[in-house]
């Protein structure tokens, strides 16, 4: 199939969420990526429309607001303006960075749901949900914690267990509760709308499995587990008071789920810019409705279902829409070894680091995009930033470009000098050089930005052996115009340096052709060896670059030293006390001591023993506990244990318990059945 020519590009960079800050992860994975992209193609005079903004919506930020006693829209104000600053801090070139709390996108999010709703598109459908009755609510999955059935930990979302990394869903957990109210919540009805992605499924297996082999192997392979396990309908709404209000009658106290307005939020912030700019950008319809239009979204790959499966099938159901030409997601980047945790603030933020690497964007923009995780899960160490900035930025590049200006400066008072006649040497150099743009190029098109990086600094490589092997110094002595000649081709490679860097490195470029006087110049000139001409005078030369020394490092190294013995304390830190209770309360707990005369695992569970009690009545009472992953059936038997007596029977697996066995939470998160010092007659009561 013959590749189609594009009139014009959309790009759109994942919309951060404004309830933190913005660290390396997030810059490795999508937004350095894109923006080298998109410079790439404004360098080659390309149309091209860069979308980003901040995705404001969702129950985080409502948990964040609840925490901290403040409204929601006080924490996306936060941190939308942080976001904001640190992308433009690292130059990150969007031409707009708006939000999904904004009048204009609201109304464009609810206005699309409706033409879905109106075409028939949407289905509606009644379901049991948990709901909190003393908070009078339906609750998110984040509203909700118990006990993990895997790793029994009491501390476990209604969606995922932080500790073991399961993921889950709330009626899993063992005795939840409502984060809100404290109460147990119970099941209720609820209507919700649904897009029938299983309707899609066909049509999805054909553009991305036939029609989109190029894409990268990981969003490719993921794109395919989902469809090989056969679609299902998706829910697009949600009971909740923070987000933009379902557009239909009957909808009250219902808004539209976030992973249906936030990718949205690109067409309606593409709409904003054109709307206040439409003499430079025309309508939005042009960049999402042309067919001339491409559009390519840069994620990262918790984000792949979405981009390629919701968003595109809500694109489809609505009509009219261009659809994802590509989908460049990268994988996670992890640090020091360890994977980033905002909650464990196992993090560099993008804040902090300006504030403690002044004037470093770039070499930190080199490093991530060096490491760039685009096929598999890579690794961001302090020792490689600084190895790399010192072995490659300072000692290749700026090391290239200060000999080739100073040596221009001490000998021709900074004035590029006249081409003379070329020896093998030069013509070697040139010839090496001289493919350049069809190599970064080669890259840049198909998204691998390390590669193309490489090549970018394998000019300075080249013009660093060029003058080691010419020797300017001492030719000076005997042929002054053999050095013109070796000077003219050294600042040419400065020169091209200057351009083939501009995408990857936008603050090192603009400082570089301050220097050689160069304030205008296109992607088209790379390879070109009469950038500059003789008798151009070229400015005063500086450091591009400056060695990292061994205590910045190791103040970073113990910035996140600390951070790791706060985590290691606040794990092994007791649980906060509960809230008083009345003597009247904690006597309608029946306590005993009980005798084990039998435990044995649970057949088809992994996490249950069964015990048979001798309780002192006569008649052995059974109960389930979920410590098989702690105690071999044999280590408990014949051993004395404290139980609650008056839990009212549970089923499980088939069995009916008839209490609960009391255990204790070590530090490592591990149970340990209570036990007594001597030996008390079963059926005695604690107390």
């Amino acid at each position: 199939m013959e590749e189609k020519k594009f009139k014009r590009t959309t790009v759109t960079a994942a919309l951060p969420y404004a309830n933190g800050g913005v660290h390396i992860g997030h810059l490795a994975g999508v937004y350095v990526p894109a923006d080298i992209y998109v410079r790439y193609l404004r360098l080659k005079k390309q149309d091209v429309i860069f979308i980003g903004g901040s995705d404001e919506h969702g129950v985080p930020i409502t948990i964040r607001a609840r925490k901290e006693g403040i409204t929601p829209q006080d924490v996306v104000d936060r941190y939308h303006a942080m976001i904001k600053k640190s992308f433009a801090d690292f130059g990150i070139s969007f031409d707009i960075y708006s939000r999904t709390t904004s009048k204009i996108h609201h109304q464009f999010a609810a206005d699309f749901f409706k033409k879905l709703y109106d075409d028939g598109k949407l289905t509606e459908k009644t379901s049991q949900q948990l709901y909190d009755e003393e908070a009078h609510q339906f609750l998110a999955d984040r509203y909700i914690m118990g006990e993990c059935p895997h790793c029994h930990n009491e501390h476990a979302y209604g969606d995922q267990c932080e500790k073991c990394g399961r993921d889950l869903s709330p009626t899993e957990l063992i005795n939840p509760h409502s984060t809100i109210s404290g109460s147990a919540p119970v099941l209720k009805e609820t209507k919700n709308w649904y897009l029938p992605l299983n309707d899609y499924q066909k049509w999805l297996e054909q553009w991305i499995l036939e029609e989109h082999k190029e894409w990268r192997p990981n969003v490719y392979g993921q794109c395919k587990s989902w469809l090989d396990m056969d679609l299902q309908p998706r829910a697009m709404t949600r009971d909740l008071d923070w987000g933009i209000p379902v557009p239909v009658a009957g909808a009250d106290g219902k808004v539209l789920y976030v992973w249906f307005d936030a990718p949205i939020g690109y067409i309606s912030n593409t709409k904003e810019l054109c709307d206040k700019e439409p003499e430079k950008w025309g309508t939005w319809e042009k960049w999402w409705k042309d067919g001339d239009s491409r559009l390519v979204h840069f994620i990262g790959k918790d984000n792949i279902v979405f981009h390629c499966i919701v968003f595109p099938s809500m694109l489809k159901a609505h009509g009219g829409y261009i659809l994802p030409d590509n989908v460049p997601s990268n994988e996670f980047l992890n640090l020091e070894n360890d994977k980033i945790s905002t909650s464990r603030n196992w993090a560099v933020w993008l804040h902090e680091y300006l504030e403690e690497m002044p004037g470093k964007q770039d070499v930190l923009r080199y490093v991530l995009t060096a490491n760039a995780p685009e096929t598999k899960d890579n690794n961001f160490t302090w020792k490689d930033f600084q190895e790399r900035n010192n072995s490659e930025l300072v000692a290749v590049y700026g090391n290239f470009v200060n000999r080739a200006l100073q040596l221009t400066k001490k000998y021709w008072e900074g004035v590029v000098p006249a081409c003379g006649t070329l020896t093998d040497v030069d013509r070697a150099t040139l010839d090496e050089f001289k493919d350049v743009k069809e190599k970064v190029e080669a890259y840049l098109d198909v998204f691998k930005f390390r590669e193309a990086q490489k090549e970018a600094m394998n000019l300075a490589r080249i013009g660093n052996r060029y003058i080691t092997e010419c020797e300017p110094w001492k030719v000076w002595k005997t042929d002054p115009k053999r050095v013109e000649t070796i000077l003219y081709i050294s600042l040419q490679l400065v020169a091209n340096l200057a351009i083939a860097f501009e995408p990857f490195l936008p603050f090192s470029s603009e400082k570089l052709r301050r220097m050689i006087n160069m304030p205008e110049f296109e992607w088209s000139q790379l390879g070109n060896t009469d950038l500059l001409k003789a008798g151009h005078q070229l400015a005063e030369p500086e450091l591009l670059y400056e060695k990292i020394e061994d205590e910045v490092i190791d103040r970073q190294l113990q910035k996140l030293e600390e951070t790791k013995k706060a985590n290691e304390a606040a794990e092994h830190k007791a649980a906060p006390v509960k809230e008083n209770v009345s003597f009247e309360d904690f006597e309608k707990l029946d306590i005993r001591v009980g005798f084990v005369k039998q435990c044995e695992r649970v057949k088809k569970s992994k996490k249950l023993l069964r015990f048979t009690i001798d309780d002192g009545s006569g008649t052995d009472r059974t109960i389930l506990s979920g410590i098989a992953a702690y105690y071999e059936p044999e280590e408990l038997t014949g051993k004395q244990v404290l139980f609650v007596a008056n839990f009212a029977p549970r089923q499980m697996m088939g069995i009916e318990s008839q209490g609960m066995i009391l255990s204790a939470v070590d530090a490592d998160g591990a149970l340990k059945v209570t036990s007594l010092l001597g030996k008390v007659a079963p059926g005695s009561q604690v107390g």
